[in-house]
């Protein structure tokens, strides 16, 4: 994921601002860490570039 794409993207539940937490960069791009939610108080992991924004309820 681009790190340029945090001025677009929100929570997808509470539509508030995430926090990201970078644990790895490939050629400018993050291909692995996490977004954080603090008004939802929920955790959406980055893996192999690609954030998983599925709300709590659906992520199993």
């Amino acid at each position: 994921m681009k790190e340029s794409i945090m001025e677009i993207i929100v929570c997808p539940v509470c539509k508030g601002p995430l926090d990201l937490k970078v644990d790895e960069k490939n050629n400018g791009e993050i291909t692995s860490g996490s977004l954080f939610c603090a008004k939802c108080n929920y955790t959406y992991l980055i893996k192999d570039s690609i954030p998983n924004l599925l709300p709590p309820d659906m992520n199993a």
